[in-house]
């Protein structure tokens, strides 16, 4: 089974880009026009039950979408890529860089999960749980990772975004995966060269955690707090994400 994707750029340098619980092939829209389209070639792929992949069905797992991207680099060609992720994204190019080391050139995270599982509280656990069922958790979430601070319409726009690009079974299952997964240790002493990136107004991923897990597991991790945004600079500050990302990614 191959997973639907879209693709951006003619470069030499080869992107395959993961999204986030809320998101799928489509959410780097927003800053496609920061991108150097003759430098990369970006893949955005989309995970079984997902925009592109909606009809597909699986265990949704961070093992299953780390298989479905080597079987995606396969069917393009590639021999080596590098890897960006948000959010769960930022979790998953960890397991597709465990799983296939020689093949990651380098990574982004932006705005990640670490390897490790999260530790919910009972009142966080209820929110993200329910937002399977429920888009005004959705709403909340939006808003309480973004720092209570951005449109109301932009809040409903992205909550029924989500509520439509995917399965509640997919959305459900992820959340298992991205939340209670843990690999951490398979992910300490990589080599591979990363770039955290974190929102200033991010309630949920801060630099605290990031120093705490990313900047420790990792060899060659550094990171970079982005001004003016919360948990989707693609959306908030779409041309300095972009800027940021070719930057490292150029080495």
């Amino acid at each position: 089974m191959a997973i639907g994707y879209e693709t951006f750029g003619k470069g030499a340098h080869k992107v395959v880009v993961l999204h986030g619980w809320f998101g799928d092939e489509t959410f780097m829209a927003p800053m496609r026009d920061g991108l150097s389209g003759e430098e990369f070639t970006y893949i955005f792929p989309a995970y079984r039950g997902y925009g592109a992949s909606k009809g597909e069905t699986g265990a949704y797992s961070a093992e299953e979408i780390s298989a479905d991207v080597r079987a995606l680099i396969d069917k393009l060609g590639f021999d080596k890529v590098s890897l960006v992720g948000h959010s769960m994204g930022g979790k998953f190019i960890q397991r597709v860089a465990v799983d296939a080391p020689g093949r990651v050139r380098r990574m982004v995270a932006v705005t990640p999960v670490a390897a490790a599982a999260v530790p919910f509280d009972e009142q966080g656990w209820g929110l993200f749980s329910g937002a399977a069922e429920n888009i005004g958790n959705r709403r909340a979430i939006l808003d309480f990772t973004t720092g209570s601070r951005l449109s109301g319409a932009w809040l409903d726009h992205m909550a029924a975004a989500s509520w439509g690009n995917c399965t509640k079974e997919a959305f459900a299952g992820y959340l298992s995966a991205w939340a209670k997964g843990d690999f951490h240790q398979e992910v300490m002493g990589s080599e591979i060269p990363i770039k955290v990136i974190v929102g200033e107004h991010d309630g949920a991923i801060t630099v605290e955690a990031m120093q705490a897990t990313f900047l420790v597991w990792h060899k060659n991790a550094t990171l970079e707090t982005m001004a003016n945004a919360g948990h989707y600079p693609m959306n908030e500050t779409p041309v300095a994400l972009a800027t940021s990302i070719e930057a490292f990614l150029r080495g």
